[in-house]
């Protein structure tokens, strides 16, 4: 029970409600008392009528009928509370499962990048919706059976007592054994289950891969390697999917043939106890084969709620690994920051903690407001490390970066990012319209705005292309896109945002250079009063900047202007003499 007190808080949170299912609860079972006590009423009055050999049968049937309008009653009382502290409880639970996936959803939000490289998508998703409602079958039908259950035999067993303590004895002696059963068997099927689980996890991981992959897969034309993978797959998890059903089946007929083991005991000691005289009606051995039943499910309940407790702990316990990780990345000012654009890295190292790689070392420059700067280098110089630690990504691991003259780490981290528009690498788009993943930078964004930001982006003429225009719902991750059209969206997205601040990250490797020219003459337009910084592989997306700067290996090894580079004869010019002969043989 260690892992479930993080749960305490919600108990707290919902105190009300669940202090008024309790209540609830015991007024629910005070009803529900009243059946066996008028059964037990009815019996004697019928044993007493037939004893005393009246000839007039309308007494009794008055009172028979009373009765049982009583029992009908008290019956409808009890089923309406009943109703009425499920909705409490069970409701209250449902409340609780909403706050943890959302503070689990925040938490994830909250974490760093390397905890998304150390943790696979599909465990995180396992984690928010298998583990949560395990969680919330704790909070709901675990308490809600226990506190009836606990209340339930409090009440009976007083009023059993107080009929026959010897009787009652012999009552619950079944009880203890019919509990431990469903407990084992409740374990058997928590291990099968997990087992069945795994195996159902892993025909849905495989699959997931598959589509997402299914462009490869067709074109080396591995369908049927693929289709007997999953076969195999399929036919484990049937496997242990049958294997779990032949145990859940013997818990319907567990529970009645132990029902039946306790009926017959009150039968059989009621009966020899009336015969010997210690108890006085046939009425009383009614009444006890009904609190029998009313006991026989809470009972069994026990081992049921036991096998839930096991599983939400172990769930919780998953949960609690990642709500209680501290983010690498700290908001340290809570106070609004302003952004002008101003941008100086000095003497700036980082190493990537997961794999000990130095991406950067004593990394030193400036952009001020307005400028544009490129950066340039091989595969693995560090250029994407660079935008990473200016969004914040990641902290450095030495040296300083200063926006307008603050240490980053003292900016207000969520008016930093809204201040920066950032295309990534490799772009990504929501499975949404083509209007609302550009709108995605600004909520609230007219027609005309989202209009004008992908004709700067020069994408315009191939969304009005399509049936749907802007309204075109894309595939997953914007399979409907070339990568072209996709990079050009995701810049539209930025721009659209109008943030003092833009990175782009190799965001036109995918277009020809004609389609190029024509984003950047919009872009440079566009960034005249914004600071800039484009990443990139090619001299043409760098030549127009106001300073460049060329990476090797995490260090500097040159930085001017176009010009200054291209006199200067180093690994620049060369770039560029090299891209220039490529593209006059195109």
């Amino acid at each position: 029970m260690k892992e479930l007190r993080y749960l305490n808080k919600y108990f707290i949170k919902y105190k009300f409600s669940f202090l008024l299912g309790i209540i609830i609860t015991i007024i629910a079972q005070i009803f529900s008392l009243f059946t066996p006590k008028l059964i037990s009423k009815s019996f004697n009055e019928i044993e007493a009528f037939s004893k005393s050999g009246a000839a007039d049968s309308s007494t009794i049937s008055q009172q028979l009928i009373s009765n049982i309008l009583l029992i009908i009653a008290t019956t409808i009382v009890a089923g309406f509370l009943t109703f009425l502290m499920r909705q409490t409880l069970i409701v209250m639970s449902r409340h609780i499962e909403f706050d943890l996936k959302n503070e689990v959803f925040h938490q994830y939000e909250m974490l760093s990048q390397n905890f998304y490289k150390q943790n696979r998508t599909g465990d995180l998703m396992n984690r928010i919706s298998e583990d949560v409602s395990k969680v919330r079958m704790y909070v709901g039908p675990a308490v809600m059976y226990s506190i009836n259950t606990f209340i339930r035999f409090a009440i009976v067993i007083g009023y059993m007592y107080n009929v026959s303590p010897r009787l009652t004895l012999y009552t619950i002696l079944p009880l203890p054994i019919l509990s431990y059963c469903i407990f084992k068997l409740s374990s058997e099927i928590n291990k099968r289950s997990t087992t069945f689980q795994q195996y159902l996890s892993k025909v849905s991981s495989y699959t997931q891969e598959v589509f997402s992959g299914i462009r490869v897969i067709k074109a080396y034309s591995l369908e049927n390697q693929h289709q007997d993978n999953i076969a195999d797959l399929a036919n484990e998890s049937k496997s242990k999917s049958l294997s779990l059903a032949k145990v859940q089946a013997l818990f319907g007929p567990l529970m009645i043939a132990l029902i039946g083991v306790s009926n017959l005991v009150v039968i059989y000691f009621g009966g020899l106890m009336y015969i010997n005289g210690t108890i006085k009606s046939i009425g009383t051995i009614a009444e006890f084969i009904l609190y029998v039943n009313m006991l026989t499910w809470p009972v069994a309940s026990l081992g049921w709620v036991s096998s839930m407790v096991q599983e939400a702990e172990a769930s919780q316990k998953r949960l609690n690994e990642f709500l209680k990780i501290v983010p690498e990345i700290q908001n340290k000012n809570p106070n609004s920051s302003k952004i002008e654009g101003n941008i100086a890295f000095s003497n700036v190292s980082f190493t990537y903690e997961d794999t000990n790689i130095k991406a950067l070392q004593n990394v030193s420059f400036t952009v001020n407001k307005g400028e544009t700067l490129a950066i340039l280098g091989k595969t693995g110089s560090g250029k994407s490390t660079i935008l990473a630690l200016l969004s914040r990504l990641y902290d450095v691991t030495s040296g300083k970066i200063l926006i307008d003259n603050n240490e980053i780490s003292q900016v207000n981290l969520f008016d930093l990012r809204n201040n920066i528009g950032a295309v990534p690498q490799d772009a990504f788009l929501f499975s949404d319209t083509i209007k609302n993943n550009i709108k995605f930078g600004k909520e609230d964004a007219t027609d005309n705005e989202v209009e004008s930001a992908a004709k700067n982006a020069v994408v315009h003429d191939n969304i009005i292309g399509f049936k749907n225009g802007y309204e075109t719902i894309l595939g997953e991750r914007g399979i409907t896109l070339s990568g072209g059209q996709k990079q050009r969206v995701s810049i539209a997205r930025a721009i659209i945002k109008n943030p003092p601040i833009l990175l782009f990250d190799d965001c036109l490797s995918a277009v020809d250079t004609e389609t190029e020219e024509a984003i950047l003459n919009n872009l440079y337009q566009i960034c005249k009063d914004k600071t800039t910084i484009i990443v990139s592989h090619r001299v043409s997306s760098a030549k127009n900047a106001d300073r460049i700067i060329i990476l090797e290996n995490g260090r500097i090894i040159e930085q001017g202007s176009h010009n200054q580079l291209i006199n200067s004869g180093g690994y620049y010019a060369a770039l560029h003499l090299k891209q220039l002969s490529e593209k006059e043989l195109l």
